[in-house]
């Protein structure tokens, strides 16, 4: 289904959780000539609208922005938002876009989860956090827990994959918590999806790690940090902030990264409809 302007309008007039401007909207549907033909949106970005429901709607305006791919999170309604898992793909597929993965508890109902996720073609199921802990010992009981996801995912016919934050880069016991993680799975069970995000905000080199562990990152998540910034949470639109996605995602390219994924957590004065038009016209715009 090829969504146009005026499609983008109507969506957006019939809800009013949006609120999206004109100049924003207009823009979005202009031809970009980037690198990207397909990128994918965390469904997290919209978590606010999602819990007023109209989850259909809602996927509706992603496909209209220009996105392709989705990534689920599991929320109240599970990762399908109250759906059976062949009514959310159904959905998805009529809207042009494809259900790559989804965040979930790995703690509940795990290899129910891998075959549903299966069951409609989906890629991966990911850990989004582990609470910090106390213990190099504990982080690796952690790493074997996603093996065992892993071996899970593996029958299902699909992937398993870690989604790093930024204390996944403090040291402990001498060191380094993501390092731990990738030294103590295998990677023929375990990806990661690195939240670029938190990599710069733990003060640490996304291409450095990208190179250090080539092929072992296959997914990413693209969120921008206010330039100056000090504090943890400073997300801001793309290309607003002071992350060099050119650079990075080149370096990602060349070492594996498979899905690009754009994640919104705060807004600054805009919408999160707003955001989420914004940074599609970003990624189809960017250059690498």
């Amino acid at each position: 289904m090829n969504y146009k302007r005026r499609d983008f309008l109507k969506l957006a007039g019939g809800l009013a959780i949006t609120g999206l401007a004109g100049k924003e909207i207009l823009s979005s549907f202009k031809n970009e000539e980037g690198n990207f033909k397909k990128f994918g949106l965390q469904l997290y970005t919209l978590r606010d609208d999602l819990k007023k429901g109209h989850p259909r709607e809602i996927l509706k305006l992603i496909a209209a922005a220009g996105y392709k791919q989705i990534e689920s999170y599991e929320g109240p309604d599970g990762i399908f938002w109250g759906m059976s898992p062949f009514e959310f793909k159904s959905l998805v597929d009529e809207l042009g876009m494809k259900a790559i993965s989804s965040h979930c508890d790995i703690n509940k109902n795990f290899e129910e989860k891998a075959e549903q996720a299966s069951s409609i073609g989906m890629k991966y199921l990911i850990c989004p956090s582990i609470d910090t802990q106390k213990s190099a010992d504990e982080y690796k009981k952690f790493a074997e827990q996603f093996n065992k996801c892993g071996s899970i995912c593996k029958k299902a016919g699909i992937r398993f994959a870690y989604h790093n934050h930024d204390h996944d880069f403090k040291i402990i016991d001498g060191q380094v918590v993501q390092d731990i993680y990738m030294e103590n799975t295998d990677p023929a069970l375990v990806d990661f999806e690195m939240d670029i995000y938190w990599v710069v905000t733990a003060q640490n080199d996304p291409v450095e790690w990208l190179k250090k562990y080539s092929n072992r990152f296959r997914l990413c998540h693209i969120k921008d940090r206010t330039k100056g910034a000090t504090e943890r949470d400073a997300s801001c639109i793309l290309g607003e902030g002071s992350i060099d996605y050119s650079k990075i995602l080149k370096v990602a390219k060349e070492n594996g990264m498979k899905y690009y994924i754009v994640e919104q957590e705060l807004y600054n004065k805009t919408t999160p409809l707003k955001a989420m038009v914004a940074d599609a016209r970003y990624m189809k715009n960017l250059r690498f």
